[in-house]
């Protein structure tokens, strides 16, 4: 790892660090909270997602929705207006509606196919946005002047990585630049976060061969074909699943390649100097 104790993480001139976990565990929060110390450069890898690999899907899409207007399509065809996402670190809306819900027209589901192409999409623009930390991690420093840099992953990470794999490429790319640090969650924080997401989903990527047999577990559990699914119902249930599914995945990466912190813990962090405690800590424990 790159810090190998407490000491060598509290007396290093640069400090590395990758949140992972599901959304709404903290990892902007805390991002957000060393960005305003002013001392952290703060990489979103949603964020990168969303304008750098999928931000012309995301617009073409809005396009192809405002071309059923008359009075947009007249617009658009005289480049009278202007259609872009204004998507942010704290706002991923543009990319969850992209990504959209396979399931019944009337109720606003994609085709199958068409939900299984915008998820490949997004595996690839994932791994292309975690290769791209080492570059950011440079250019804030080189840039920027910062010497500290915190990565807030996807909460899809463990999609695109074999945390078992001692040479994962994505994972060995990533060791080499920063410590990963894992917030974990407890039962609790779970159900709360099935909660949040039927409120407000935030972007999900899934690994294909859980996606389709999500989507032919769904069919088979319901008794209804494809066309009749209910989208809503149909991302909740697959959420559900995914979450029971991700925690050892986390885990392992936070075994193999990292620390891990309490989501309890994070919720506590007022400052910079809680969190360098809070991974001091994480790193005692591993040793």
């Amino acid at each position: 790892m790159l810090y190998k104790s407490a000491a060598d993480w509290r007396d290093a001139p640069e400090k590395r660090i990758m949140l992972l976990g599901m959304s709404g565990l903290g990892k902007t929060h805390i991002s957000n909270l060393l960005r305003a110390e002013g001392g952290w450069f703060h990489y979103s890898v949603d964020y990168r997602i969303g304008t750098r690999y999928m931000g012309e899907h995301i617009a073409d899409n809005f396009k192809s929705e405002a071309m059923k207007v008359p009075l947009l399509r007249e617009l658009l065809m005289s480049d009278s207006v202007y259609i872009q996402s204004n998507i942010t670190f704290n706002n991923l809306s543009p990319l969850s509606t992209y990504l959209g819900k396979p399931g019944d027209p009337e109720k606003g589901g994609l085709p199958w196919d068409e939900y299984v192409r915008r998820q490949a999409l997004h595996r690839e623009a994932e791994t292309n946005a975690m290769f791209d930390t080492a570059h950011f991690a440079a250019r804030a420093k080189d840039l920027y002047g910062y010497n500290n840099f915190v990565c807030d992953s996807s909460g899809s990470i463990c999609e695109i990585v074999d945390p078992e794999d001692p040479n994962d490429p994505v994972l060995s790319s990533l060791s080499e630049t920063l410590l990963p640090v894992w917030i974990e969650g407890s039962d609790a924080h779970t159900e709360e976060l099935i909660r949040r997401f039927v409120r407000a989903p935030k972007p999900m990527c899934y690994g294909e061969d859980f996606l389709h047999a999500s989507w032919s577990g769904y069919l088979t559990e319901k008794g209804i074909p494809a066309d009749k699914v209910d989208p809503d119902d149909f991302i909740r249930w697959t959420f559900a699943n995914a979450l029971a599914r991700r925690q050892p995945r986390y885990r392992a990466i936070a075994d193999n390649w990292g620390v891990t912190v309490a989501a309890d813990a994070i919720a506590r962090v007022t400052s910079e100097a809680d969190m360098t405690d809070l991974v001091a800590t994480a790193l005692e424990r591993r040793g």
